[in-house]
């Protein structure tokens, strides 16, 4: 999907949800347009997390209203692989290592994984390997991240 610059992004309109029967969420709303970046803050307890884990089909979270669009497309009709697939997702705020597994492959076969979903081809190694340097370059990163440990070092 293409999206136009002033095009909306993420829409949320109105959400509510609970957990155990708890409303957490009353009423959410957003809209975040291309290129535009938003951060979420309140006191412990107001519903970052929730709206959060919302958004990314955490199953004990329970939508009781509203809507959320994202890229065009009704968030809460889709499960949780297909949300990450899409782009939305939760990562771990401490999070394992993983010996054994590189960087470079674990990003490689991350990146497959979303081509196909796309009904793309998967890219091959060596050419995955030069689009990485590419990018390396444009964020200004040491490309001996690519060879540690998925996680290795990393923290919060």
């Amino acid at each position: 999907m293409i999206i136009e610059n002033s095009e909306v992004v993420l829409s949320v309109r109105d959400l509510t949800a609970e957990v155990d029967g708890t409303p957490i969420l009353k009423g959410v709303n957003l809209e975040v347009r291309l290129g535009e970046i938003h951060a979420i803050m309140g006191p412990n307890g107001s519903g970052k997390s929730t709206f959060s884990k919302v958004l990314a089909g955490h199953p004990a979270y329970e939508v009781t209203g509203g809507e959320v669009i994202f890229q065009g497309q009704n968030l809460l009709e889709m499960e949780p692989e297909e949300r990450a697939r899409s782009g939305i997702f939760l990562a771990f705020q401490y999070p394992l290592e993983i010996p054994g597994v590189s960087n470079l492959d674990f990003l490689r076969v991350a990146y497959n994984s979303k081509r196909k979903a796309q009904g793309l081809e998967e890219i091959d190694a060596f050419d995955f390997d030069d689009l990485v340097e590419e990018k390396l370059e444009v964020v200004k990163m040491d490309s001996a991240f690519l060879n540690r440990s998925v996680n290795e070092g990393f923290s919060g």
